[in-house]
């Protein structure tokens, strides 16, 4: 994230109460991946605000490599398997079902794929300007590099907007704008930005949450009737 640790430690600090208060509304076993989406991001901001302190003081400079993995290991490994995932236990449709099915599938490849190369190549953290800048010295060409993005693209973007669940779509559309403003304004730091405002957006999990729990209160009222 940009700014500072104090910052990534604040944002995580709210993050894990959003992810609390989420996970208090659950009514179903099939929401509660979904809902842990909020404490997933405040572990990956408090891992950034360690970085953060690795890399501008020297007595915490042994945790620059963990903390770097963490992050990275979260923002690229986990996020494409996650989402798919955790909206398709939501997913009610059945030929959504299936195309979340296959969006899924795509996200497992690319975690197992991104797992290899975090394993055999190195991978780097600097600050640069007022941003932490993540290296990742993978061997690819620039086009590939950008092939890589957009099959990261489809599982943990895409497939909030082929959800039907009340609300995911906006939360799709909000992320999808986030990632365009992001790639345009700051493509040499958009691994460390664009995951702070989706870490910031996720506060609508709980907004879906809260109105799952509501719909499901109703259909047992219905059904007690």
């Amino acid at each position: 994230m940009c700014f500072s640790a104090k910052a990534s430690f604040i944002a995580s600090a709210v993050l894990a109460l959003v992810g609390i208060a989420a996970v208090k509304k659950v009514s179903l076993p099939s929401q509660i991946a979904f809902a842990c989406i909020p404490f997933l991001f405040a572990f990956q901001q408090f891992t950034e605000g360690l970085l953060w302190l690795s890399l501008t003081h020297t007595e915490f400079s042994f945790l620059k490599s963990v903390s770097t993995y963490s992050f990275l290991i979260v923002a690229q490994i986990i996020w494409p398997t996650w989402v798919p995932l955790s909206i398709l236990f939501l997913e009610m449709n059945k030929k959504r079902k299936q195309v979340l099915t296959y969006i899924l599938s795509l996200g497992i490849l690319l975690s197992i794929y991104l797992s290899y190369c975090y394993i055999i190549y190195p991978i780097h953290a600097t600050i640069s300007g007022h941003h932490i800048k993540y290296n990742l010295e993978f061997p690819h060409t620039q086009n590939l590099l950008w092939l890589s993005a957009f099959f990261y693209f489809i599982p943990t973007v895409v497939s909030t907007l082929v959800s039907s669940v009340n609300r995911m779509q906006i939360l799709g559309i909000i992320i999808l704008t986030s990632c365009i403003i992001t790639r345009i304004i700051t493509p040499k730091y958009f691994i460390s930005i664009w995951c702070f405002f989706a870490a910031l957006i996720s506060v609508l999990v709980l907004l879906i949450i809260t109105n799952l729990h509501k719909a499901t209160i109703n259909s047992d009222t219905l059904k007690a009737c």
